[in-house]
């Protein structure tokens, strides 16, 4: 079934190029220039979005062994995530249950129990105290009643989600709305790490900006991309989720990343390979894109593109700083295969190399250019037009989020969006030059 929508999707793309179409948003949105740097909303941001609903923690590779862990600091909350003996992923707030130190300042690493580096009391990979230090002078307790505080954990399609909240009534599959099932046809559950780096850039939510948006790719990334790349994007939603595509029949070298369906022109259906079915960004929402990458070098496409076992995407995920304008976005170059030989390790790492350019360079600092004009004052609003159908969509469900009274009403929120799964059903209506 999925590969049939990705199908429909492939099609409706090459219908859009062929008729040099783009379904456009209804109208205008206007988005007070604050949204970026007021502190107050910064902070309900943090509270009500990061520690409410289910965001992604990392790829399944990072962790991929019985005994693995990592500990990640998001919002201020110090987490820790083991796979335990059985291959699950379990998240515990990094927090000693019997006077609040971490269990562990380790950032990585294979360890079946943590030991509290300020009384000594022990804990099992799985959350549970298994010991306590001069027990007999401590004193009797159920130790069941001091395991670590454990939060929701989702493992689907070779990602992992939590929510940084013990007592959260989110229903995760209201708010993945399927979109897991797509992401599984990539298979990164049986990918490879290859790299990962940590970036700083400007507010998360400018930050988050360019990987829904497609019209400034062209102009800000003309060294990179290239100029004369499409900027005209087609968008398709799971609940809040959204996958990016560009309408351009080119087989232009960025095609996989931009989400060309160019490659199948030509081609009868039963033909369109899989990878070129995926290509494009998936965007995860709040805070996550996955972008497809075709081989590996400088220029973002390899003398063995197209070759099964060569693929590679990046994972993007944002978490936002302390200050109003700081965010930091962990990456992930996975591979279906990574290279073994040193000219491919070389290709794979130039590429890596060269998404740091663009991302961190390009990108976030024109992020944190912009958030600094707008903090100068002047400018009460931004005008998001029909074309950018994807970011008024992502600022609209950040509302919809920060104002949600309770957990309930973020399910029914979520469940209203889970209709459309893909390509909505007045598709051919809603074409427009």
């Amino acid at each position: 079934m999925t590969r049939e929508t990705l199908v429909r999707m492939a099609r409706d793309v090459l219908n859009h190029g062929h008729a040099k179409t783009i379904v456009k948003a209804d109208d205008f949105y206007k988005l007070p220039a604050s949204v970026y740097f007021d502190k107050e909303r910064n902070q309900r941001e943090k509270d009500r979005v990061f520690k409410r609903i289910p965001i992604v923690l990392g790829p399944s590779a990072e962790i991929p062994n019985p005994g693995d862990f990592k500990t990640m600091d998001i919002v201020g909350t110090s987490i820790l995530l083991t796979r335990t003996k059985n291959g699950d992923v379990m998240g515990h707030l990094n927090t000693c249950m019997h006077r609040g130190a971490p269990v562990t300042n380790e950032k990585f690493g294979n360890s079946k129990r943590f030991t509290c580096q300020y009384h000594g009391w022990t804990y099992s990979n799985e959350g549970k105290l298994i010991g306590i230090a001069s027990s007999h002078d401590f004193g009797e307790i159920d130790k069941n009643c001091f395991n670590l505080l454990a939060f929701p954990v989702y493992e689907r399609a070779g990602l992992i989600w939590g929510i940084i909240n013990p007592e959260s009534k989110i229903d995760f599959d209201v708010f993945i709305s399927d979109y897991d099932k797509m992401i599984e046809n990539f298979g990164l559950e049986n990918w490879s790490l290859f790299a990962q780096r940590t970036l700083s850039g400007p507010n998360w939510k400018a930050g988050y900006d360019g990987y829904l948006d497609i019209y400034h790719v062209p102009i800000l990334h003309k060294n990179t991309f290239g100029p004369k790349v499409s900027n005209r994007p087609l968008y398709y939603s799971w609940g809040p989720h959204q996958r990016v595509c560009t309408v351009s029949l080119s087989k232009d070298k960025v095609r996989a990343v931009l989400g060309y369906m160019s490659d199948l022109v030509d081609k009868p259906e039963e033909e369109w390979d899989m990878q070129t079915l995926l290509y494009g960004v998936w965007t995860v929402f709040p805070h996550a894109s996955i972008a497809s990458f075709l081989g590996g070098d400088r220029d973002l496409e390899a003398k063995d593109e197209g070759i099964p076992g060569h693929r590679g995407v990046m994972l993007s995920v944002l978490y936002p700083g302390e200050g109003v304008n700081e965010h930091y976005t962990s990456q992930y170059y996975l591979m279906e295969n990574p290279p073994t030989d040193e000219e491919g390790i070389a290709n794979a790492q130039a590429q890596f190399d060269l998404l740091e350019e663009i991302v961190g360079q390009e990108d976030y600092n024109m992020g944190r250019s912009q958030v600094k004009s707008l903090m100068g004052g002047g400018l009460k609003e931004l005008t998001f037009g029909l074309n950018e159908k994807g970011n008024q969509n992502f600022y609209k469900w950040v509302d919809k989020v920060l104002d949600a009274k309770d957990d309930a009403e973020l399910n029914e929120f979520f469940g209203s969006l889970g209709k459309e799964k893909g390509i909505p059903a007045d598709t051919d209506k809603t074409a427009a030059a």
